[in-house]
């Protein structure tokens, strides 16, 4: 790898710490079909798990953070967006992993929304729906999200005939992001609707102190959270799904996730769990 390949990547991993709030220490054809979300869909029985990825896209305009490039920061691309179409962005890191298959992709799927992937792990029976929300939509996603968690919403998207249910019928949920909680309070506090068991990881800067009070009144398991500030890249994400979807241990599952962040961010194994949570304490 070249010298100046090499000075990008870290550019960018440097780039995704930075982003945190400032008060703070391919596009495929359009291949899945969508239902609109409504708190009366019927719920149906997944052809396997499903994780919900729900990407607040980077936006230097719309958030309260440190700003980034342009091209990094723009809340409305898709191409070249931090956490989403950068090197180390959900789209571009998942596309690229031996582990999961891509199996469609839709421009626009529903409203706030800007493009949606659908994978499938490649040895187990795993789907993975990730959306990349635009970055002046941060309230309406973190909203999404405590939907999904709460067990509140489901959503309907059809793949190839196969037909999957997310947001509160998803085994997992994650939230990918700068953590908006930062900026503003939740309009409505969440309420749990059902007793699913779903696990939550929580990629943003201290979303353990952020989120746990609306956290737990969901039926949600904190899988994954953060304790400080970091860069909430796909890698973590990636390498702790690994080990969720063989039927890890939330432990050994945090380990996978700190062993990602410790190797791309050069700090010790301990720091990166220290940082890297499972838990509610």
């Amino acid at each position: 790898m070249s010298n100046l390949k090499i000075f990008a990547l870290l550019l960018v991993s440097i780039l995704g710490i930075c982003g945190c709030t400032k008060a703070q220490i391919n596009n495929s054809e359009p291949l899945t079909k969508n239902e609109q979300k409504n708190e009366t869909v019927a719920k149906i029985q997944n052809p396997g798990k499903v994780v919900h990825v729900l990407v607040a896209l980077c936006d230097n305009e719309n958030q309260g953070i440190v700003p980034v490039p342009s091209f990094l920061g723009d809340g409305e691309d898709t191409k070249k967006n931090l956490y989403w179409g950068a090197a180390y962005g959900v789209k571009t890191y998942f596309g690229k992993s031996r582990n999961w298959e891509k199996l469609a992709g839709i421009e626009n799927p529903k409203e706030n929304v800007l493009q949606r992937i659908v994978f499938k792990h490649r040895t187990q029976n795993v789907y993975l729906v990730a959306d990349a929300y635009r970055g002046s939509k941060m309230k309406e996603t973190i909203d999404d999200f405590f939907a999904a968690v709460s067990g509140k919403q489901r959503e309907n998207v059809e793949i190839k005939g196969t037909k999957l249910q997310i947001l509160g019928s998803a085994n997992l949920v994650a939230f990918v992001g700068h953590n908006g909680l930062m900026d503003f309070d939740l309009k409505d506090q969440p309420k749990k609707f059902d007793d699913d068991e779903r696990d939550a990881v929580i990629l943003a800067c201290a979303s353990r102190s952020y989120f746990t009070e609306p956290l737990k009144k969901t039926s949600a398991n904190p899988l994954l959270w953060t304790s400080n500030l970091m860069a909430p890249e796909a890698y973590i994400l990636h390498d702790a799904l690994e080990g969720w979807v063989n039927g890890e241990t939330d432990v050994q599952i945090q380990t996978r996730a700190a062993a990602a962040y410790a190797k791309y961010q050069r700090i010790s194994q301990k720091a990166a769990q220290n940082l890297l949570v499972t838990g509610w304490k």
